[in-house]
């Protein structure tokens, strides 16, 4: 890959860290060694990557001290706030739309780096497990890794727009009593999600089209339902 594409992807990442507030405002980029051993890049790469980070206005780098976040600005995508459970349907219905075609794209157009980003997102969200605390933050960073990797920054923006909040749980994922009913909820969760991923490793974009769609619909499905048949 050219340096120009390794630059975009660290940007998109070091982006990604800093909307997410896993970087807060005032806090210091990691620094330029470690940039570039984790991400395995050239020091002239993780200089472009800050110094497109300055044009966006999301860091700013003093000489001898290094690159701080700035405050973000408040966001203006136009989404309303989902305040009704109809606005949480019609959410999922945007959803299975935009992120099936994502998945599909990103069967084709997905490096390898992208495609270890979505297996490292995927086992974090193992990992977690069923905690909501934390579930949605590990579940939401999947969802943008798959819309990176479709090669298109408009998907990644829009659903880093959106933010952690797109992810909708029910009932039976808040409250034990309702996990009870239904123990086997997240098993299904993990295994839509690593068929998504495993679509897209094989290069294939029908079946990756075709596993977000499962995924997002069957969510629909169990928040669409009533709560005691979740």
């Amino acid at each position: 890959m050219s340096g120009r594409g390794l630059a975009y992807e660290l940007v998109e990442e070091l982006k990604r860290r800093i909307l997410s507030g896993e970087i807060a405002p005032g806090d210091k980029l990691p620094a330029e060694n470690s940039l570039v051993e984790e991400f395995g890049v050239s020091r002239t790469v993780v200089r472009e990557a800050v110094s497109r980070l300055q044009a966006a206005g999301l860091v700013e780098t003093f000489q001898g001290r290094g690159s701080f976040v700035l405050e973000v600005p408040e966001r203006t995508s136009g989404l309303r706030e989902v305040r009704s459970h109809q606005d949480v349907l019609e959410l999922m219905d945007f959803r299975i739309g935009v992120e099936s075609e994502a998945a599909g794209l990103a069967a084709v157009r997905r490096t390898e780096h992208q495609l270890l980003g979505i297996e490292r997102a995927l086992a974090d969200f193992r990992r977690i497990g069923d905690d909501p605390s934390r579930s949605v933050e590990a579940d939401f960073a999947f969802h943008l890794k798959v819309a990176a990797a479709a090669g298109n920054r408009f998907y990644s923006d829009l659903i880093g727009s959106l933010g952690p909040m797109m992810i909708l749980l029910p009932r039976t994922r808040l409250d034990p009593a309702y996990e009870m009913s239904d123990p086997d909820h997240l098993t299904r969760v993990v295994h839509e999600h690593e068929n998504i991923h495993a679509a897209i490793a094989r290069s294939d974009p029908e079946a990756a089209r075709a596993a977000a769609r499962v995924h997002l619909a069957n969510t629909r499905h169990r928040l669409a339902m009533p709560t005691e048949h979740r």
